[in-house]
């Protein structure tokens, strides 16, 4: 299956979470890429948008690769097999505290005045345009799990099977549109997959972060 891009993704997804409509879904989105399509979703749905911050922990060399992940609070998610990539425990304190800066920029950009939406009692969907390990996404949910939500949903157009397995283990729900086997990079399954940039993502949150 392809996409011809995040938007027509977006709509694909919306088909199967039609359950959702009209009942005020929290969809947070995985910056970048998913925002553009969280914002579809959430207007489709009649929910409210925000983002869930998390950042991949790269493999060292190979900073593509994802070997874990942290989120807003520091709580690191780390895969079974960090070790045999070379990275040490130094190596991913480090990487955490980088991480952690990131996200503490992004977060002052994206909702400058006021704090992340609250999950709690909430049906909540997160999005993200695909999975390859599967770790960032892991990583937002096992974050949002602590602030306890009604129902927790994952919601992407394309991941292989063992990462949905995985993710699996950490929502209520997983909603995938095309699991395979023949994965090399998310970007392989969109005809369109242009980078999405940080004032995209400030214009598509302004109207729900600041008043005009």
């Amino acid at each position: 299956m392809f996409f011809r891009d995040r938007l027509d993704a977006a709509n694909k997804l919306i088909a199967r979470l039609s359950d959702y409509r009209g009942k005020n879904a929290l969809v947070l989105a995985i910056p970048r890429g998913a925002v553009p399509m969280a914002k579809r979703i959430a207007d489709e749905l009649g929910g409210e948008l925000d983002v869930v911050l998390v950042r991949k922990i790269g493999a060292p060399g190979n900073p593509e690769f994802a070997i874990g992940a942290v989120d807003e609070s520091g709580s690191m998610f780390v895969t079974d097999d960090a070790a045999a990539t070379g990275a040490s425990d130094s190596y991913l304190a480090q990487e955490k505290q980088k991480q952690l800066e990131i996200m503490r920029q992004r977060r002052a950009q994206y909702t400058p005045l006021r704090p992340p939406i609250d999950p709690a009692g909430r049906t909540v969907i997160v999005v993200d345009d695909g999975l390859a390990t599967g770790s960032t996404m892991i990583a937002a949910l096992r974050a949002l799990r602590q602030r306890k939500p009604e129902q927790l949903i994952c919601a992407v157009p394309v991941a292989p099977p063992d990462t949905l397995d995985k993710v699996e283990n950490y929502a209520d729900r997983v909603v995938c549109l095309h699991a395979t086997t023949e994965f090399f990079a998310v970007s392989q399954f969109y005809v369109h997959f242009p980078q999405v940039d940080d004032d995209q993502v400030m214009s598509i949150l302004r109207p729900t972060s600041a008043p005009k």
